[in-house]
């Protein structure tokens, strides 16, 4: 067994990490503890629900319109930009139910492919029921091959050369599906 010698990483970087460590605990802490707050007081499924949505609905009033607003810039330059996000709000061409599988089609709210690769985080907003179908050969009328085509069934993985899975290296670490339906 040989050992490495690798190059230490610099003074910062224990710091840096334990930093972004405790940040990810405490946002999720944060998602946990506000709907369980909400159920301790009250047993009713809507407040609760009501209290996760709540947390989520910054990035859901102004990712969409961000995600327009982005497919008008400079393609070099929203890379560049990208790569210091942490987020990424889009709507979708199509969801398929069979798969799990989202089509991004380019089109208004849906982004261009790095708007969607680059962030660790992707959020999809599918209008329910009209952008669900319930299998591939149902979706594949409804799409137009002529236009950019992003589909994602999932965060992105790979494996590395010793076969050990990778995530977010094409791609974000995380996906959220969230799927709006009509009030009523």
């Amino acid at each position: 067994m040989h050992a490495r010698n690798s190059a230490p990483l610099g003074a910062g970087f224990g710091t840096l990490w334990t930093a972004s460590a405790l940040s990810t605990v405490g946002d999720g802490i944060t998602l946990a503890a506000g709907p369980m707050l909400v159920a301790s007081i009250t047993r009713a499924p809507a407040p609760v629900a009501l209290a996760a949505f709540s947390q989520q609905l910054p990035w859901l009033l102004f990712g969409l319109v961000s995600g327009v607003y982005v497919d008008r810039l400079d393609q070099r330059a929203l890379v560049h930009e990208l790569d210091a996000a942490d987020s990424v709000v889009t709507g979708c061409l199509l969801a398929i139910a069979e798969t799990g599988t989202i089509v991004l089609g380019a089109g208004d709210g849906q982004g261009r492919r790095a708007l969607t690769l680059l962030p660790d985080h992707h959020i999809c907003v599918v209008r329910a029921p009209s952008q669900v179908v319930a299998s591939l050969p149902r979706a594949m009328p409804l799409i137009d091959p002529r236009r950019p085509l992003t589909w994602i069934s999932g965060p992105s993985a790979t494996s590395d050369i010793e076969l050990d899975r990778v995530e977010g290296v094409h791609g974000p670490r995380t996906l959220e599906v969230v799927l709006v339906g009509p009030v009523g």
